[in-house]
């Protein structure tokens, strides 16, 4: 006899009085903007060298790289749960407005940057403003669907995040096929305040101050004049005065500068008088900063950020994490600091007795997980690529990695579809499950094995399988905690991802360097393979290439054991609490 399916749960009782119901427009641009921001991330990585270049850093120091790609993810990772709290207490449409005004900024900062100092803040600012728009998009989305409803836009959202993965290095590469990398953020300036301006417009029931907006769009404008200096303006007998300071001693004095700084002032204001409909929200500054638990919120940037960097700076060739007598005492002390204070604090940064729920911990736990395993495949299927069938081409090992990335965003929409006929923790087990199995293929390749259609059906798996993973996670996270929390939650679901990349990366790095060591040494000298020609020596090249594809071998399993983990953690773990769950 056939059983006719069961849905998701519903919210659970406690939460507060329903929000009101966002409209579809801000739903898809707060979608859109997840895409830009993730694309970013990609687009960068490609320009790195010529944004070294530019801010006067020599390609033989690209180890003063770190910090620009470091101060981004730092930003994104350390910020997202007081970022996700704010979104609870304020609501997501001014997190989404802050972070992309705050995107935009960064953008601006290192579009003008001449120096690493401007660069590494500008792009600190665009990882915070990038990590607050995803929990906020998760909220929102969960605001608007029902939990039996919500798990196809939540793919879609997941679908749409990892699809700047794909769309970030063929964006980056059309622009610098025309113009020189400083373009690439001035069009992710264009593309934050566009977006912000449509968030701001179709989010709210008010219609915003218009005297406000010109204020604001003044401050804007001079700034932006006063950083990017075009050559054309500042050289210019006339309009060249406006960079002029009118104190010498004191360069920031020149017009345009007073001129921003006389708006703001002016903003805030007309904020403080008109808050109905203030552009700058500035009422209640006291109460919120209470409600965020500010110390709180300090402890868990400091652990998160002490954590993000000792694992971001390492240099994977030599050690597992960077300063590690140092950072990873601070980021426990931290964080022992933090749970005791926040079991005693009145209004917690991070709700950690809503997350007691199976569902809730369970899905945290399958997303570090995923982390660990989907960055061995962003990571070592292009190394294996360059080492192999396109030796030192960067372009075409980034396309083999597509062949997998473009997989993702199908699965992820995929799985949400499932979701509603089939249990969560059977579609995200089941991904995670075709992922592990994917991992192990690529632990049989050979050089010659990309070159074959079955490398790219394993691909293809391996990327479906996380994509499907997506929308099951999301769905049981936001299904097991209340409306109340459900931007912390969602922060805290990027955050286990994260962290979950930056320790597998360190950890399988680590094990196979080892690996690749203790072949190496088993080889022998090259004097002693071949003691008429030491320097070139084929005996000895093709035991040193046998022990690289050991070396990437031994990442790919360590990928399978943790993708295996999260099957067996998804299958057992992500049960919403009180759930009646198809097939459960």
């Amino acid at each position: 006899m056939s059983r006719s399916p069961r849905r998701p749960p519903a919210e659970p009782a406690t939460a507060p009085a329903a929000r009101a119901v966002p409209g579809l427009p801000v739903v898809v641009l707060a979608t859109l903007a997840v895409l830009v921001t993730g694309a970013d991330t990609y687009v960068v990585v490609l320009a790195l060298p010529d944004i070294l270049t530019g801010v006067g850093v020599g390609l033989d120091d690209l180890q003063q790289a770190t910090p620009i790609v470091g101060g981004f993810l730092l930003g994104y990772t350390a910020t997202l749960p007081l970022l996700g709290r704010l979104a609870d207490l304020r609501g997501r449409v001014p997190v989404l407005i802050g972070c992309l005004l705050l995107f935009a900024l960064g953008s601006l900062l290192t579009a003008t940057a001449d120096t690493l100092g401007p660069a590494v803040a500008g792009r600190g600012l665009q990882g915070i403003g990038a990590g607050g728009l995803v929990p906020a998009t998760l909220a929102l989305v969960a605001d608007r669907w029902p939990p039996e409803r919500r798990s196809v836009p939540l793919g879609v959202v997941g679908a749409v995040q990892e699809a700047g993965a794909v769309l970030g290095p063929l964006a980056g590469a059309a622009v610098l096929a025309v113009a020189d990398w400083r373009a690439i953020f001035w069009l992710n300036l264009l593309l934050g305040l566009g977006l912000a301006v449509g968030v701001l417009v179709t989010g709210r029931a008010r219609r915003p101050d218009p005297f406000g907006l010109a204020l604001a769009a003044v401050a804007s404008l001079a700034l932006g004049l006063q950083l990017a200096a075009p050559t054309a303006l500042a050289e210019d007998v006339t309009i060249g005065l406006l960079y002029v300071p009118l104190v010498d001693a004191l360069g920031w004095t020149t017009p345009l500068v007073l001129v921003a700084l006389v708006a703001v002032v002016g903003l805030v204001a007309r904020s403080l008088a008109h808050p109905q409909g203030a552009v700058v929200p500035l009422r209640g500054l006291g109460r919120l900063a209470t409600e965020v638990d500010v110390l709180g919120s300090a402890l868990v940037v400091v652990s998160l950020g002490a954590l993000v960097w000792a694992f971001a700076a390492a240099d994977p060739a030599t050690q597992i994490v960077a300063h590690g007598p140092v950072l990873l005492p601070l980021a426990l002390a931290a964080a022992v600091a933090f749970v005791l204070h926040e079991r005693r604090a009145a209004h917690p940064v991070l709700p950690l007795g809503a997350l007691r729920p199976v569902g809730a911990w369970g899905a945290l736990l399958v997303n570090l997980l995923v982390g660990a395993a989907l960055v061995a495949a962003l990571v070592d299927v292009p190394l294996f690529a360059r080492n192999t069938t396109t030796p030192g081409d960067q372009l075409g090992a980034a396309l083999v990695l597509l062949r997998l990335l473009v997989a993702v965003p199908v699965g992820a929409v995929a799985g949400g579809w499932l979701c509603r006929t089939v249990a969560p923790r059977f579609v995200a087990a089941g991904g995670m499950a075709l992922a592990a199995v994917a991992f192990v293929a690529m632990t049989t390749w050979d050089a010659q094995s990309l070159d074959g259609l079955a490398s790219t059906a394993v691909l293809l798996a391996a990327g479906l399988g996380f994509g499907l993973a997506i929308a099951p996670v999301n769905t049981v996270l936001l299904a097991a905690t209340g409306s109340e929390v459900h931007g912390s939650a969602s922060a805290l679901a990027v955050v286990a991802r994260t962290v979950g990349m930056l320790a597998g990366l360190s950890l399988l790095t680590a094990v196979a360097l080892r690996r690749f060591t203790a072949e190496v040494d088993a080889i022998g000298a090259p004097f002693e393979l071949c003691p008429d020609s030491p320097a070139d020596c084929p005996v000895y090249d093709t035991a040193v290439d046998a022990a690289i594809l050991t070396q990437l071998h031994t990442v790919f399993a360590g990928a399978a054991l943790a993708a295996g983990l999260a099957a067996v953690a998804a299958l057992l773990l992500l049960r919403p609490a009180g759930a009646a769950v198809p097939g459960r």
